[in-house]
């Protein structure tokens, strides 16, 4: 699973006006949807500016959060608006609810806190989906620093993984 956020957006509302502000969010959904569908995802849901995606493994949420950071920085390169993105990979429940496809327990809220670890054009994992080989290979030249938090809700603080791609974000499209 892949959570995103939108960085900067509260501030970009109140900067050009909800109707421009709310154009800018919907071609940021369209960014991010093209490079989850590129990478095999879905995306289940928006939640304001962000968005919940599921893959069929750890290694093409990585990929497509790598092509979502690029994408959006190369439309937004003066830096006032960026995405952060958590990946996650385990079990969890399918529930078909209002016509919809969604899912629910620890893996989700897992992955939900790991974006919320993150900054703007950053990934944070854990480190079992780090050391996934697909992962660890698509990653390993990608500034990182491993750090250990403790997440709301979970109760063991967790080891996990930052990947900083500020600096080649606008080169790692495919």
């Amino acid at each position: 699973l892949l959570f995103s956020d939108l960085v900067g957006s509260t501030a970009l509302y109140e900067r050009v006006g909800d109707a421009r502000a709310f154009a800018i969010v919907e071609e940021h959904f369209r960014l991010m949807g093209g490079a989850v569908s590129a990478h095999g995802g879905a995306i289940l849901k928006t939640m304001g500016d962000a968005v919940m995606a599921s893959f069929p493994s750890a290694a093409d949420a990585a990929a497509a959060a790598v092509d979502m950071i690029a994408r959006h920085d190369a439309a937004h390169p003066d830096g006032e608006l960026g995405v952060k993105i958590g990946v996650h990979a385990g079990p969890c429940l399918a529930v078909r609810a209002n016509e919809r496809l969604d899912f629910f327990g620890t893996t989700v809220n897992m992955a939900a806190r790991l974006q919320a670890q993150a900054a703007a054009s950053e990934i944070v994992v854990t480190e079992d989906v780090a050391d996934e080989p697909a992962v660890a290979a698509l990653l390993e030249d990608v500034p990182r620093s491993g750090f250990t938090a403790a997440l709301k809700g979970i109760e063991s603080e967790q080891r996990l993984l930052r990947f900083d791609l500020r600096d080649r974000a606008t080169s790692a499209r495919p």
